[in-house]
């Protein structure tokens, strides 16, 4: 099984499960993950992004040798986060990078994420966009961070052939029209993380091809039990299953 959506080090506002390394390795292992795409909570939260990065490249080869595949963040509104995209690739072998729009200040409107967009695809970098970490509900009331708005990536994607990108912790399903566009626009998949609703996963299957689906749990900020249970409770054929748990993400991670 691969998850592509897992994070390491500390959320700011709760102690969770799993957000020691050795804790997180162990309860991958433990659901028989092979490889997760791994981001960090400091590239997040925190300005030296290169350090964050460094330690996340670190700690994935420390602690899950194999399994934590390291995915640098990038905060295009900070100076020379060039040389952070570097980093990530030729120092850090990182296949490729996250972003967090809505929590460094910039919509898909800024200039700065077209930027992003072109040097990823020019070092076949895969990009994760991060839609929102949690539901707005449960954030603390000085500290809530809005959805980012996916309306513009299909214009922009359409100029930034080669992009290859995946969008994380959205509800797809209550918004098929736009993922429709997005699938025409250019190489673009969705995680399962924040897909609700009964039959959601398999809904969203069927309406943009299992082909294009890939297992993300947002472990340890969410359960991860609860993205097995959204496979589980979908109509999926062996086939399919084994596409939407492993199968899609290798491929993507390999072309």
């Amino acid at each position: 099984m691969v998850d592509v959506n897992v994070n390491l080090s500390r959320w700011p506002f709760r102690r969770l499960v799993g957000d020691e390394p050795a804790d997180l390795v162990a309860g991958l292992r433990r659901r028989e993950v092979t490889q997760a795409w791994t981001g960090t909570f400091d590239g997040i939260f925190h300005k030296d992004i290169s350090s964050a990065n460094a330690r996340l490249a670190e700690d994935c080869h420390r602690h899950g040798p194999g399994l934590l595949i390291p995915f640098g963040s990038i905060n295009p509104k900070l100076p020379d986060w060039q040389e952070d995209l570097r980093r990530c690739h030729e120092a850090h072998k990182m296949p490729g990078i996250r972003l967090h729009p809505n929590y460094h200040g910039y919509d898909l409107k800024d200039r700065a994420f077209a930027d992003v967009l072109h040097l990823s695809a020019a070092r076949r970098l895969v990009v994760q966009l991060v839609v929102s970490m949690e539901d707005e509900r449960t954030q603390p009331p000085l500290t809530r961070v809005a959805a980012v708005d996916l309306a513009p990536l299909p214009d922009l994607l359409q100029s930034s052939p080669g992009a290859r990108v995946v969008i994380l912790n959205a509800d797809h399903v209550h918004n098929f029209q736009l993922s429709e566009k997005l699938l025409s626009a250019g190489d673009v998949y969705f995680d399962i993380s924040m897909v609700e609703g009964v039959g959601g996963v398999s809904h969203l299957a069927q309406k943009i091809s299992v082909q294009r689906v890939l297992f993300g749990s947002n472990y340890p900020l969410y359960y991860f039990e609860s993205a097995m249970l959204k496979v589980r409770e979908s109509a999926f054929t062996e086939a399919g299953r084994q596409a939407v748990l492993e199968e899609n993400a290798r491929r993507l991670l390999a072309a």
